[in-house]
């Protein structure tokens, strides 16, 4: 079934599909546009991930002052690869999850992920026998996924909570935080 918040483009081979991305200074909603092959929702952890991502209709709200700033509006942003601190479609948009929920030892584990402004409370799929901390220190992926996230903002509680079936996080320039159940306050 097509997801009808993904758009064709012109060009049949690309798509485009609603995101949200977070800087260490802004949150960032716009359209990316992408080879119609590649999931949005992982492709920042693809080789095909570009150095500059751009995006379209794009509105930024910069999110260091005492309060949210009103959306600014671009026709097109590039935003350096390395200043994106986490990504995710906006919903209602979703595509298939990247892991396999039937692959042996394996299982969810609950994280609190801190960045920018933002707390992200999800879940990790992770090896059975490893604990946050191993799992930080094996993982060599510049970003990671996070599942069944609840993203909230404890510096501006007014901002409404976002909901996503998955996340991307850059591991490198995030704070990662145990918990002793999934997503509290749910």
């Amino acid at each position: 079934m097509p997801n009808t918040f993904t758009v064709t483009t012109n060009d049949v081979s690309e798509k485009s599909s609603p995101v949200m991305l977070y800087t260490q200074s802004s949150m960032i909603l716009g359209e990316a546009r992408v080879v119609s092959q590649i999931r949005v929702s992982t492709w920042l952890k693809t080789s095909s991930a570009p150095d500059i991502v751009r995006l379209y209709n794009a509105k930024v709200i910069l999110t260091t002052g005492a309060s949210p700033s009103r959306p600014i509006l671009f026709p097109e942003i590039h935003i350096p690869n390395i200043d994106i601190l986490a990504m995710h479609l906006l919903p209602p948009t979703g595509e298939p999850l990247d892991y396999d929920p039937s692959e042996p030892n394996r299982h969810m584990l609950p994280v609190s992920i801190i960045f920018n402004s933002f707390q992200a409370d999800g879940t990790l799929w992770v090896s059975t026998r490893v604990d946050l901390a191993k799992f930080i220190e094996l993982n060599r992926e510049a970003f990671t996924s996070v599942y069944d996230v609840r993203i909230t903002s404890p510096i501006f509680p007014a901002l409404p909570v976002i909901r996503v079936p998955m996340m991307i996080c850059r591991q490198a320039k995030v704070i990662f935080a145990g918990q002793s159940s999934p997503n509290p306050g749910s």
